[in-house]
């Protein structure tokens, strides 16, 4: 029967959500995918005469009546024929065993069935015009075959007197809503097939599985104690385009097992595909949700086989199957705009390990740049995930080849190769050196990478963001020694996470960092700033008391205490992982002049402000926000608040200077927070960091010392001068000077 109300339902469902996270198990991956906008436009071709006024007609034996009147002898197959499902059905149907066709319409399914050997099938349908066609059609070639008019929910058969059920679209069509009329219905059709079943016996339900049905037959069939298999039926484009939508089939195959009291045993099974066995799963909400995510992703592929995802941003996530956990992320990239020929239709762009974090590649609108500066119609761009191996480019490429031609855009040409582009050739370089969790901060991995010309970079990911790279360092190593080290682990499957009993593996902690190099562009301007300090003489040669909140790594407040060599220094940090972290791992250290306070950074500036006993000539705010769901991230909400700021107004000294790194994505919210710094500082300067969102403010509190752009770079080159001391190293990719070249004041 065809439920035309479940798929108009689909429809309305994603028409109502924002975004839909979909997991789909294959051959040797799962897939999570992620849309991030609703495809408002989608739509499905439901045009037919024959559709009732309402829904609840579909559990009317009139409305059937009518139908197949109208309908005539035509097979009506809307969920497929026995050649779509015959790899299923032969796995749990014998041909020995008997079978109960609930209502079987004129579908041609138990015809074919009978025609390959299953003999015993007996079809009931409420409708009598149907029960009289089919039997009028199976008389002198199906003889053994019975066709008989009943109700499924009473039935006149006697106890465990088959050992199979079978159902293509029924319940769909009996459960069109969940009132109590419809559910007690069910609860009836549900109790007759549990009656008629022998133990062991199978009830085999071939369905859309829309959202109400499938948490209801899960749900009851599972409470009673019976076997819950799934299965998504293998479908090629081409027949699911016969049926006018792209929406999923799915075969349930709930197995009756002898209710035993006192015993709740679930066996929950959803097969990723043919070959492979069942995958097991905890719970019914999780079987549920593996249905869900298999649909979503079928929605998701059409509309990407038939249109552009401009203005969408969607990515796919693919987990290992075995550990679950994620190997591939796929972004897709469309550029409308491109004049299409043969050759660039589609391709794939694999990041090297570890450069997801950049901006390129890390972010939608870099992405959107790669996608233009690539020149093809749509670009997949795919990034490699830590804790997983991966033997060269031919091998990943090998792996995908599959699921990327599934997206690949309307009109690519058949056998169309697909070409991969990268860069510098190959899948780069990351290696875990430790794996840790904080109370505060989450799980977090302390990793090497090779960046750009060859460097290597020692990086604090918080997994709670993986595209986010929290703190970062430039290490010493040379290739040839990471190449050696690679070498060795060549013989491994899988490179481990960093363990006390594995230190030879890898750098000593603390050792081998290039301590001038500022990674991050907002610390490199936040040091740049420090020339806007009212000093009569050098900054380097006089000292200054610096307040830093928010530690990280330490390169910031190590960076002053290296170069400024008469500077004391405090950090606050309320995570106290995160000390150790920057100690063991990225060369920070303590002395008389750099102190670490392990606090919350709002009640530290509170008890210094009440005390009176202390100023400083900077302070810095470089914190993150641990909510994720706030407009802004850096920093904390209430690091921005009147009374706060007041209080860092006190505690600067007259001619201090209040450095904010300030990341706010949400402009109603940025309005505000500006307004309030603007009432607190008279005078600030922003520098915007160019490809990001940070943006810098010196804060001033006398506002009638306002410099012009050419003057703060005349202090910036006067400032860098004094720091390239004679035997102190420089990084030669920084300068001062262009760090505030595009300085406004706001």
């Amino acid at each position: 029967m065809p439920p035309h109300s479940c798929l108009q339902n689909y429809v309305n469902t994603y028409k109502s959500k924002s975004y839909a996270a979909v997991f789909l198990k294959c051959s040797f991956v799962n897939f999570r995918v992620v849309i991030c906008r609703t495809f408002s436009h989608l739509c499905l071709d439901l045009t037919m005469n024959l559709l009732p006024k309402s829904s609840k007609e579909f559990s009317s034996a009139e409305y059937w009546e009518a139908f197949f009147k109208k309908r005539g002898t035509s097979a009506f197959e809307w969920y497929g024929t026995y050649v779509d499902h015959c790899a299923v059905l032969h796995k749990y149907i014998k041909p020995t065993d008997k079978v109960l066709v609930v209502g079987c319409g004129n579908s041609e399914l138990s015809e074919q069935m009978y025609d390959v050997g299953y003999q015993e099938m007996v079809n009931i349908d409420i409708s009598e015009v149907v029960i009289n066609q089919m039997k009028e059609r199976n008389a002198t070639r199906r003889p053994k075959m019975a066709f008989i008019k009943m109700d499924m929910m009473q039935t006149e058969f006697a106890d465990a007197q088959f050992q199979v059920v079978l159902d293509k679209g029924t319940l769909d069509a009996i459960m069109t809503d969940e009132s109590n009329g419809t559910l007690n219905n069910v609860d009836k059709m549900f109790a007759e097939i549990g009656r008629v079943l022998q133990v062991g016996g199978r009830f085999v339900c071939i369905s859309l599985a829309q959202d109400h049905i499938l948490k209801k037959a899960v749900s009851y069939f599972s409470q009673e104690g019976w076997m819950v298999r799934v299965h998504k039926v293998a479908e090629s484009e081409e027949r699911a385009a016969e049926r006018q939508f792209f929406m999923p089939v799915f075969v349930f195959v709930f197995t009756k097992f002898k209710k035993m009291p006192g015993v709740a045993l679930k066996i929950l099974e959803v097969c990723v595909d043919e070959q492979d066995k069942p995958l097991r799963l905890e719970s019914a909400e999780l079987l549920i949700g593996a249905v869900k995510e298999r649909q979503q992703y079928a929605l998701l592929r059409n509309h990407l086989n038939k249109k552009s995802s401009t203005g969408e941003n969607v990515s796919l996530m693919l987990c290992d199957k075995a550990s679950g956990k994620p190997r591939y992320t796929l972004y897709v990239v469309d550029q409308p705009s491109v004049k299409t020929s043969r050759q660039n239709h589609f391709a794939i762009f694999i990041v090297p390990q570890g450069r997801e974090t950049e901006w390129m590649f890390g972010t939608d609108e870099g992405r959107k740049q790669l996608g233009k500066s690539a020149e093809f119609k749509r670009l997949l761009v795919a990034m490699l995930h830590r804790d997983q191996h991966y033997e060269s480019m031919e091998a990943i490429q090998s792996e995908l080849s599959g699921k990327v031609l599934e997206l690949a855009p309307p009109g690519l040409p058949q056998k169309q190769q697909v070409p991969v582009l990268s860069v510098g050739g190959d899948i780069g370089v990351r290696t875990v050196q430790y794996c840790g969790s904080s109370e505060m901060s989450g799980k977090y991995v302390v990793e090497d990478i090779r960046g750009k010309d060859d460097s290597y970079f020692r990086h604090l990911i918080f997994l709670s963001n993986v595209n986010v790279v929290q703190s970062e360092v430039k290490l010493l190593y040379s290739v040839s020694q990471t190449a050696s080290q690679k070498k060795k682990r060549k013989d491994k499957k899988k490179r481990q996470p960093y363990s006390e009993a594995d230190k030879s593996s890898s750098t000593k902690p603390g050792q081998g960092i290039d301590k001038s190099y500022l990674c991050c562009d907002h610390h490199r301007t936040m040091i740049a700033g420090l020339a806007l300090l009212n000093k009569k003489d050098s900054l380097v040669d006089n000292p200054f008391s610096l307040l830093v909140v928010g530690l990280g790594g330490g390169s910031l407040p190590l960076f002053v205490h290296d170069y400024f060599l008469k500077s004391s220094v405090d950090a606050v940090e309320i995570d106290p992982s995160m000390l150790d972290v920057a100690t063991k791992w990225f060369g920070f250290s303590q002395d008389e002049r750099m102190k670490v306070h392990l606090a919350d950074g709002l009640d530290y500036i509170s008890a210094l402000v009440d005390s009176g006993n202390r100023s400083y000539d900077v302070i810095m705010f470089d914190v993150d926000s641990k909510d994720s769901k706030l407009g802004i991230s850096c920093p904390p909400p209430a690091f921005v608040e009147k009374t706060l700021l007041q209080k860092v107004r006190n505690l600067l000294t007259t001619q201090g200077l209040f450095i904010l790194n300030l990341v706010c994505r949400d402009s109603a919210l940025k309005g505000t927070v500006m307004a309030v710094i603007k009432e607190m500082f008279p005078l600030i300067y922003l520098q915007k960091i160019e490809g990001e969102v940070n943006e810098i403010l010196f804060c001033r509190l006398n506002a009638d010392d306002t410099s012009g752009v050419n003057e703060l770079q005349k202090a910036g080159r006067v400032l860098e001068n004094a720091l390239k001391k004679p035997g102190t190293h420089w990084d030669a990719t920084y300068s001062l000077a262009e760090a505030l070249k595009k300085v406004t004041i706001a």
